[in-house]
């Protein structure tokens, strides 16, 4: 396991100011972001942010683009980014693997036509990233076809495409139970891990990764199991604060040193 910071944690902060701050912090890696720090299209910027992250000793774990699926729904927006234009990104930034969403609509929600179309899309995307050396990893996120446990798990079933996989991080607003099963269910299909703990209200009351502790010894333990190695990055921190992120880091550093005692 391997720890870094999503980018977009930090969204007013230019990238020379987060690679510093990730490298003080004695984390490995970062996610670059697709909204502000490395924009969809925007080569010579992806270019040089992989510089200054490799430069520094840091390594990119993945891109995290905003790629919806929108060519496949019916209320698309003309100034999404397309799928060509995030992949030649994340090829020039030297993203092992790039971030989309699956679709804008809950699994309740969509309609058995537009699922079709996003599980064939997603299935082509899958494709073509692996031409490329990249692997693709859905957001684990609500208003998306990946809003649940099982919903996920048919997702990937109906794609059933071996280089697309599913971010996770823990569903907010339900019993520590849920969480576990899901997280065992597609543990075969879990790529990178996004790092958070927020209050019982939800997004956005994040608090400190430590008063978390209880719930993340258990998640990390079930990560450990197949040994496979993933990234496990800070999103979001309490308050927005750098000092937030710092103690989150330590937290951090001190989970993934234990997994390999």
């Amino acid at each position: 396991m391997k720890a870094g910071l999503v980018s977009i944690t930090f969204r007013a902060l230019s990238p020379e100011e987060i690679v510093r701050q990730v490298s003080a912090a004695g984390l490995e890696g970062i996610e670059w972001g697709g909204d502000v720090h490395v924009p969809h299209g925007r080569l010579l910027r992806a270019k040089e942010v992989r510089r200054l992250t490799e430069d520094a000793g840091l390594a990119v774990s993945a891109y995290g683009s905003y790629y919806r699926f929108d060519d496949c729904i019916s209320h698309c927006a003309e100034d999404e980014p397309s799928w060509n234009a995030v992949l030649d990104t994340a090829c020039k930034l030297g993203a092992p693997s790039v971030r989309v969403w699956a679709g804008r609509l809950g699994s309740a929600a969509i309609s058995g036509e537009h699922r079709s179309r996003i599980v064939e899309r997603c299935r082509e995307i899958g494709e073509q990233a692996q031409g490329r050396g990249i692997t693709v990893d859905l957001e684990f996120h609500d208003n998306t076809l990946t809003d649940t446990n099982d919903s996920t798990a048919l997702f990937l079933d109906e794609v059933a495409h071996p280089n697309v996989f599913t971010l996770w991080q823990p569903y907010l607003s339900v019993e520590q139970g849920y969480r576990l099963r899901g997280l065992r269910q597609l543990l075969g299909k879990v790529s990178n891990i996004h790092c958070n703990h927020f209050a019982k209200e939800g997004w956005p009351h994040s608090l400190l990764l430590e008063e978390g502790e209880d719930a993340w010894s258990e998640f990390l333990e079930v990560l450990r199991s197949d040994g496979r190695e993933r990234w496990i990055s800070i999103e979001h921190v309490k308050g927005h604060e750098l000092e937030s992120f710092r103690r989150d880091a330590a937290t951090l550093r001190r989970w993934v040193a234990g997994m390999g005692e």
